[in-house]
């Protein structure tokens, strides 16, 4: 979620970057990738930029719709449909940490189709993680800072919890699903460490399990960050798993190994993240990319959501095949 004002751009960019993406710009899609296009086109006009993406068995998608304070659900004929609009704050947001307006944000599905889902709005009475079930309404779970930026979420259905990203205090979070802030069910600080604190704008951001660890990634650092979890539950050891990816948002893994596709949003680029870290770009403006947010894989179908932050035209939904 990198919604920069220009100036922003330059501090976040390197003239290394800046030449990267010149040099990138003509590329149309590239192996392992094929058949990109763009599958569906979002109405920015309605605040339909989506934020965080994650898909369902029967083939549908749910997103967040940052600016609309929407969570949707998208057919797999492209059919939208809203599930919940969150409730605006009383000023607006214009305290909400490094934006200034109120966003949902992350997103993740359990396996009996409840959602949860973020909501940054600077204010203590609706900023947090929140939960829509089947049918439901949605109701926060448990309350954040006022001051944080709540960003990437992930749920670990086994220990029935979900980790945070704070991509404005540079922390993880850890909640209960079983929360409910009506009870006094609180967040925890999961981790702390240094590698997931912001370098002037935000810090840590993606969020996903994979392999009995937490992977984070760092917008301001380029950086993808693998955190062990430990018999208990608490933060192990901290490794830096790949460098040079300024700009990241969010990721997917892709089955081989610790492969990854990432959605590097400021560069309007989508870049494959060896196992070794090293990492090549794989989509760029060329295959329609207007600052993509995330990734998320059915099979070897990639299917990267764009919020057009940067760009303020056609945010979208492209489609590409990977070859395994």
């Amino acid at each position: 979620m990198k919604i920069l004002q220009s100036a922003l751009v330059a501090a976040v960019l390197s003239a290394s970057t800046i030449m990267t993406i010149s040099a990138s710009s003509a590329l149309a899609v590239s192996a392992p990738l094929c058949d990109s296009r763009i599958a569906q086109h979002f109405d920015l006009g309605a605040g339909q930029t989506p934020e965080a993406a994650v898909l369902a068995p029967d083939g549908i998608m749910y997103v967040t719709f940052a600016k609309a304070r929407q969570v949707a659900e998208i057919s797999p004929s492209g059919a939208v449909r809203i599930l919940a609009t969150l409730p605006a704050p009383a000023d607006g947001g214009v305290n909400t940490p490094a934006l200034g307006f109120p966003l949902t944000v992350g997103i993740d599905r359990a396996s009996d189709g409840t959602l949860y889902f973020l909501y940054a709005t600077g204010t203590a009475d609706l900023t947090g993680v929140w939960r829509l079930r089947p049918g439901g309404v949605p109701r926060r779970i448990a309350a954040l800072p006022a001051t944080s930026l709540p960003n990437g979420l992930a749920l670990d259905r086994s220990a029935r919890s979900l980790y945070v990203a704070d991509s404005q205090g540079g922390v993880i979070w850890r909640v209960p699903t079983t929360g409910d802030t009506a009870t006094g069910s609180a967040a925890t600080v999961w981790s702390s460490d240094p590698a997931l604190a912001p370098a002037g704008f935000l810090g840590v951001n993606g969020l996903k399990l994979h392999n009995g660890a937490v992977w984070a990634t760092n917008l301001d650092k380029g950086t993808i960050v693998r955190i062990s979890i430990r018999g208990n539950g608490d933060a192990g050891g901290v490794r830096v798993a790949a460098t040079g990816l300024m700009g990241i948002d969010d990721f997917a893994f892709t089955g081989r190994g610790d492969q990854i596709i990432a959605a590097l949003d400021t560069a309007n680029e989508v870049a494959l993240v060896g196992n070794d870290g090293t990492h090549k770009v794989i989509l760029s403006a060329a295959d329609g990319l207007q600052g993509p947010t995330s990734i998320a894989l059915r099979g070897n179908t990639v299917y990267v959501p764009s919020a057009a932050y940067l760009t303020a035209k056609d945010p979208n939904l492209l489609v590409a095949h990977l070859s395994h």
